[in-house]
């Protein structure tokens, strides 16, 4: 694949990175609108490559150094619901997207920080009545 196609399907990814690829389109009923809302991100990566310019440890059968090549790539793309703006009768009011998984690791953390902290005071305790 040359680096003008790559750069084609990157742009490509890149335009579809929107707040409708997650929530699709607002929505209104009854005269309240929800407007949706993402964090949206994308990255790339790179890469190209030709000859090597120094001696290798690996030579070819003929003893002489490798020649290098190269290739390369990558590219990332992270959309989050944030949450949504409602707009009733001349007011916005916000209510955020609630994340789950991190209430869920959230509480393991604290779970396991208290397991520690409970373990040191009966460490402490069982050396004192020693």
């Amino acid at each position: 694949m040359d680096s003008a196609t790559l750069l084609e399907k990157a742009k490509a990814a890149t335009d579809n990175a929107t707040v409708r690829r997650v929530f699709g389109e607002p929505i209104e009923r009854d005269g309240i609108v929800l407007l949706p809302v993402a964090t949206v991100s994308a990255g790339g990566g790179g890469g190209a490559g030709k000859g090597f310019a120094g001696k290798t440890e690996n030579p070819d059968p003929a003893g002489e150094p490798s020649q290098g090549e190269g290739s390369g790539g990558g590219f990332g793309l992270n959309a989050k619901p944030a949450g949504v703006f409602i707009l009733k009768d001349g007011d916005v009011t916000w209510k955020p997207a609630l994340d789950v998984n991190k209430i869920v690791v959230g509480g393991q953390v604290i779970a396991v920080v208290a397991l520690l902290v409970a373990r040191s005071i009966l460490r402490r305790q069982l050396r004192k009545r020693r």
